[in-house]
């Protein structure tokens, strides 16, 4: 991270405990109309002082030999003069050195196996030689993009800062240093809204069986949910509301494994497997395994893809298409099984029962809730459960009663969920400003991951970067997110933890936005390799810690409302919240419009106008039809209202 601002007028802030691994130090001394073109790094400065020291040096001897006279006779002052600078040099020179053996250190550390860099090669072929070498060696190992400037003498990162609106970013700079030593806004960490605290939990309520509804199962329904934690949550949860629509029994879920999250975990990895059979079982029949007489079946035959199933099924598709092959081979396997049913038409109990499911049966396993406690606490500092979001994300391992040492108040923080990796920006096709580099590698990426985009998007083209830009069907950069933070009037020491994968473009790419916002962290930096090493290859359970840490933030903002992880955070806070738990949804479309007006805009205004967009979004609405009751759940099937 930066741990300063560009901004003349800005303050450091107080670091945050932990290892940031966004940090990097910057200088004050930059541009008014480009904020990253000031000093570089400390390396990178002094490298190229050393440079230019040798070379005044050189032209400075070649003049003496002229004049062996007028040497002598001003060899005291010239020594007078240049005795500090000559001092200077030497240390520069041994520092050299030092760094010459502390950058083969941390490569040879960073990639042990490589034989190319060895401390022979930088005696042997000199410092020009090694760092070629070392450049060529972090290309094949994509640890990092280097260039050499042989007229410099020094290497640097091949990506620059990438930054499109450099105006506007000077301008939140700016903004953010004039409300350093002001009071903080209690109205950025409320709902603006007080018809959201009306709305109260009821999913988990208990309805007697309907009279003449048959107790006799019709059979047993595998499931194997795809994709990751939160769409095989999804998958769960409409398993659990098919099988009592069919009054069948439901084998406990099993996961697929897939290439892309290469995760091995099942359900009882992630969920608690009983807590999710017991608080069920009177309305739903749950076995952990199939019966031992029906595991010699040819289960083949009763397979049920996604492709024999319509996407946002309704009830009566099922009934129709599954419930035949169900009563007639005594098991259904329901393969790949997600998005299949719909929203709506829905009966009032299934609607529930998917709700008392997803927001009350899947409670996740200790092992996540012990990890996901501590990371609350070491960001909040606080070790207290402070509302039921809490309590019910968290269980026991965030006890409900103070102790005596707790005489301050937690810290507040902001859970940012920026959904800008490498398959998100690829399969949006748009444009981000990294040139013909990011076009290439986004272009082999969609051949290798996307390959039927690939093809279409040979014989058809694509719309442009433009128009896609325009219709909001772009992901956010986190230049835009810290545009839209800084124009709510988050100030610049707010704690934010960033949720997701790895950014795509790395630093480079989150330097505009930690210029701005430096305390960033993500669970990495909070927990320590012991305590993440438990989930370590387990991408769903790492999701678990992401959800977690978002649903039990203080504010919770997203990038794009359409992910599976920010629509179930914002449905866990609306469900828990009890109104008292923000939610920041951007519209894309119309903050595409207002950032268009970057050279012409000020900052009063696209405050305003970005301010009114994220307020409509809070407004408080019950769930409209169609829409998903994970995400909006104030429906009178799964909430009450007052």
């Amino acid at each position: 991270m930066m741990g300063r601002q560009w901004s003349l007028k800005s303050v450091r802030s107080p670091p945050l405990s932990g290892t940031n691994s966004y940090h990097t130090r910057w200088f004050d001394n930059v541009s008014s109309n480009d904020p990253y073109l000031g000093k570089r790094v400390v390396e990178e400065d002094y490298l190229w002082k050393k440079s230019v020291l040798l070379r005044e040096l050189k032209s400075d001897s070649s003049q003496f030999g002229g004049s062996k006279g007028l040497y002598s006779g001003k060899k005291y002052i010239w020594h007078r003069k240049h005795l500090r600078l000559i001092g200077f040099v030497l240390g520069l020179m041994s520092s050299l050195f030092l760094l010459d053996s502390l950058m083969f250190s941390i490569i040879r550390s960073m990639n042990p196996q490589s034989g190319l860099l060895r401390r022979k090669s930088l005696s042997s072929q000199g410092m020009a030689g090694a760092l070629a070498k070392l450049m060529q060696e972090h290309l094949k190992t994509n640890i990092k993009h280097l260039v050499l400037d042989e007229r410099s003498g020094f290497i640097y990162e091949e990506k620059q800062p990438i930054v499109l609106y450099g105006q506007l970013l000077n301008m939140a700079s700016s903004a953010l240093a004039e409300k350093e030593f002001k009071p903080d806004s209690s109205m950025l960490w409320e709902e603006p809204y007080k018809q959201a605290s009306a709305w109260k939990p009821c999913a988990d309520k208990n309805n007697p069986i309907p009279e003449g509804k048959s107790t006799e199962s019709t059979g047993f329904i595998l499931v194997s949910a795809n994709g990751g934690l939160n769409q095989q949550r999804v998958a769960v949860c409409n398993a659990v509301a098919v099988t009592s629509l069919l009054n069948a029994t439901l084998v406990l879920p099993k996961f697929l494994y897939s290439n892309v999250w290469k995760d091995p975990s099942q359900f009882g990895d992630i969920y608690q497997e009983d807590y999710f059979m017991n608080l069920l079982k009177n309305e739903v029949n749950i076995v952990k395994d199939l019966p031992s007489h029906l595991e010699s079946l040819d289960i083949e035959a009763s397979l049920i893809t996604d492709s024999d199933i319509v996407k946002e099924a309704k009830p009566t598709d099922f009934i129709k298409r599954v419930l035949p092959l169900l009563q007639q081979n005594g098991v259904v396997h329901l393969l790949g099984f997600g998005n299949r049913l719909g929203f709506d038409p829905m009966p009032h109990e299934l609607q529930r029962l998917r709700c008392k499911c997803n927001f009350h049966a899947l409670k996740f396993v200790p092992k996540i809730q012990q990890a996901a406690s501590l990371l609350v606490r070491k960001i909040r500092k606080y070790d207290v459960a402070r509302s039921l979001l809490d309590m019910q994300l968290l269980g026991d391992f965030m006890p409900d009663v103070p102790s005596k040492r707790h005489d301050h108040s937690p810290s507040k923080y902001l859970a940012l969920h920026l959904r800008f990796e490498i398959d998100m920006v690829a399969y949006s096709l748009c444009d981000f400003g990294g040139g013909k580099f990011e076009r290439k590698d986004l272009q082999d990426y969609r051949e290798a991951h996307f390959p039927i985009l690939a093809e279409r998007l040979k014989k058809t083209g694509s719309v442009s970067p433009e128009e896609l830009r325009k219709s909001g069907r772009c992901p956010l950069t986190p230049e835009e997110a810290g545009l839209v933070l800084s124009s709510l009037g988050f100030k610049r020491g707010t704690y934010i933890y960033l949720a997701g994968s790895q950014i795509y473009g790395g630093k480079s790419r989150m330097r505009p936005f930690t210029s701005l916002y430096p305390n960033v962290v993500t669970k990495e930096d909070l927990l320590t390799p012991s305590e993440l090493a438990p989930f370590k290859n387990f991408s769903s359970q790492l999701a678990a810690l992401d959800l977690i840490a978002c649903a039990t933030a203080d504010v919770f903002a997203m990038t794009d409302s359409g992910s599976q992880l920010s629509s179930l955070v914002s449905g866990y806070r609306i469900y828990y919240g009890g109104g008292h738990a923000p939610t920041l949804r951007p519209n894309k479309k119309r903050l595409a419009t207002v950032l268009a007006e970057n050279g012409t805009l000020r900052w009063s205004k696209f405050e305003y106008r970005v301010r009114k967009m994220i307020e409509e979004g809070q407004r408080v609405r019950a769930r409209a039809v169609g829409k998903s009751i994970y995400r909006q759940p104030r429906c009178t099937e799964c909430m009450c209202k007052d």
